[in-house]
């Protein structure tokens, strides 16, 4: 009570000075307080801040893996590519600056646009890619106006380079940028907006090996953006060395060989499942996709009739015709071993009820045993044998030989394919199976539908007498010190019990198709090689009458009514090594447009294996010496 008093007591003047001071000194205390936050507890995270005003941490793109064929020979590398790319945060005038770099890179502004807009979605702290795959004079454009373009940056990143072009890419694939979808499925790959990742194939399968870690690059900069000097280098990490089964030999004497041709071809090894060669044609060029494809050029290849995106190895289905034969004829000689000499009389013509079955030859092949059928491809010989047996025996052996299922292939998208069967059909169609349908089914037509890789397979195993291997494609996968992190061995998916004679029946057929007179695969015949082989003409609509084909005789057949043409066969007869299946889209005859093919893959390979031969025997020569 008594300072109330004293306190009115005093002079106004003295009361203010008071309340002045109180006031004064619990700011300063506010303000030290304010100054101990920010320079005792907060400290780290302003310091972060000043060195981000004045540096830029840019990241550096990691070389994807190099692919090599099997010997070791370059497919799939990288080339330094120049890219534009900006900092948003330097950047005061966007249009301005837009509108000099589309001058100075030759580009529509829009498209400038467009990449400046789809930017504003990542962290300020990251450059905006403009432009990608500059050629080298436009980026010195840009450098020579850096004063001009705050914010902006010339990078060297690598890009992705097919050396052979379209002849391999359905089986290395292609790279587009991480989609949306993929980012939300991202499994600890740390992948980012922007980022470039394997679309399909190996490019995709193998994507956690061949891409490698990025690196970082943090630069010193002025109030405007411009660079002034490097701070730090973290070295990117490039990709794993993913070695192929491929022998780029034979991938290019298959493409050579193919010329403008739609269809596809698989080369075997017999004895390990590793596939030597891989074609699907009409192919595409990968390095597209790597610099970024245009829309356009995106949509010729989805509309293009020809379906050049589509690995037709894998996925493609086929009717075998002919090439089927074996299957019919080792399920004869599993049911009676003396089928070798069963003797049918061909006149060119089968009945069955109503229905007439005609052979490929008018006049008809005479009398007619299992090699001679399998030699001149006769029809009429196969139409009896496999109504005997039924469609049930003949789907069994079939898909003993890896027909009509999947038969493992590295690479996504391989197709199963359709071998039927009385069940089958009651299951697809709930109806029953007809005789006629067996007849069509024995010479390799009607519901049954394979893919080039399963006739390859199907080959292999017939070479090798009953191993049925699972295809490989990557041989081995390596890091830069040589380490071998990944190794493909041969993997057996079934054994085909069959009586020896049964392997040397079918061998001795094959062998005749390709070596002996009125052989249908005699153009595949080598000098230095025997080839066992077997033909087929694969008809894509029904067969006309013989009236009909008497009338329309001489007309040019439409380029999609023509029949495919197929051949299978391996090398050597007696100790084999490769096999090879070939489908050519709509060639005619499967002896005079795929057997040739056939031939030079052939050709390339024996002429391979001398050579590495022969260079083995010098060098072992110059260390005795």
């Amino acid at each position: 009570m008594g300072l109330d008093s004293r306190w009115i007591e005093l002079p106004s003047v003295h009361r203010r000075l008071l309340l002045f001071s109180v006031t004064a000194a619990a700011l300063f205390c506010l303000l030290l307080l304010r100054l101990w936050y920010l320079q005792i507890i907060n400290t780290e995270d302003y310091q972060e801040r000043s060195v981000r005003n004045r540096t830029r941490v840019l990241p550096l793109e990691a070389p994807r893996g190099p692919i090599f064929d099997r010997n070791g020979r370059l497919l799939v590398g990288n080339r330094p590519a120049f890219g534009i790319s900006v900092m948003r945060q330097d950047v005061e005038n966007p249009q301005a600056l837009l509108a000099l770099l589309a001058q100075l890179l030759d580009i529509n502004a829009t498209t400038l646009e467009k990449r400046w807009q789809q930017g504003k979605g990542l962290p300020i702290y990251r450059p905006v890619v403009l432009a990608e795959d500059v050629p080298r004079q436009f980026a010195e454009r840009v450098l020579e106006h850096n004063t001009d373009l705050p914010g902006v940056l010339v990078s060297v990143r690598p890009v992705r380079e097919y050396l052979e072009k379209g002849s391999i890419a359905h089986v290395t694939g292609y790279l587009g940028e991480v989609t949306e979808a993929e980012l939300s499925q991202d499994r600890g790959k740390n992948l980012q907006t922007g980022d470039v990742i394997g679309k399909v194939a190996l490019e995709k399968t193998y994507e956690d090996f061949l891409r490698g870690t990025k690196g970082l690059r943090r630069v010193e900069v002025d109030v405007r953006g411009k660079l002034l000097r490097p701070l730090e280098i973290e070295a990117p990490q490039p990709g794993q060395r993913v070695f192929l089964t491929i022998q780029q030999e034979l991938q290019q004497a298959a493409n050579l060989a193919f010329g403008d041709n739609s269809g596809a071809l698989v080369a075997m090894d017999v004895r390990t499942g590793e596939v030597l060669a891989m074609l699907s044609r009409p192919t595409y060029d990968p390095s597209l996709f790597a610099r970024g494809i245009e829309s356009q050029a995106w949509t010729e290849l989805l509309r293009d009739p020809r379906h050049p995106l589509q690995n037709k190895a894998i996925s493609g289905l086929y009717a075998p015709a002919s090439t089927f034969k074996m299957m019919v004829a080792l399920a004869a000689l599993r049911e009676d071993s003396g089928a070798r000499r069963r003797v049918v009389d061909c006149d060119g013509s089968f009945e069955l009820g109503e229905a007439r079955f005609r052979c490929w030859k008018k006049d008809g092949h005479g009398r007619t045993d299992m090699i001679k059928a399998l030699r001149e491809s006769c029809d009429l010989w196969f139409y009896q044998v496999g109504l005997d047996l039924g469609i049930d025996k003949i789907a069994a052996i079939a898909r003993e030989f890896g027909l009509g299922e999947v038969v493992g292939f590295p690479l996504a998208g391989e197709n199963a394919g359709v071998v039927p069967s009385r069940a089958w059909k009651r299951q697809r169609f709930q109806a029953p199976w007809y005789g006629g349908e067996t007849v069509i089914a024995a010479i390799g037509q009607g519901y049954v539908l394979v893919t080039p890789l399963q006739l390859a397979v199907m080959t292999a195993a017939l070479a090798n007498q009953g191993t049925l291997l699972k295809p490989q494609i990557v041989k081995r996968v390596e890091d830069w010190q040589g380490k071998v992190l990944q190794q493909t061995t041969p993997q057996i998916l079934h054994q085909i019990e069959m009586p020896a004679a049964a392997w040397q029946t079918i061998n001795d057929g094959l062998v005749a198709a390709v070596n002996e007179p009125h052989g249908t695969g005699s153009a595949s015949r080598m000098a230095e090689v025997v080839v066992a082989g077997k033909t087929g003409t694969s008809q894509v609509v029904r067969r006309k009458s013989e009236e009909e084909e008497e009338n329309q005789a001489g007309e040019e057949v439409p380029y999609e009514f023509r029949p495919h043409a197929l051949f299978v066969a391996y090398a050597p007869a007696d100790k084999p090594q490769i096999a090879v299946a070939i489908v050519v889209e709509h060639g005619r005859h499967g002896g005079g447009t795929a057997g040739p093919m056939a031939k030079a893959v052939f050709e390339a390979y024996f002429k391979a294996q001398s050579t590495d031969f022969t260079t083995l025997v010098l060098m072992e020569k110059e260390e005795s010496d």
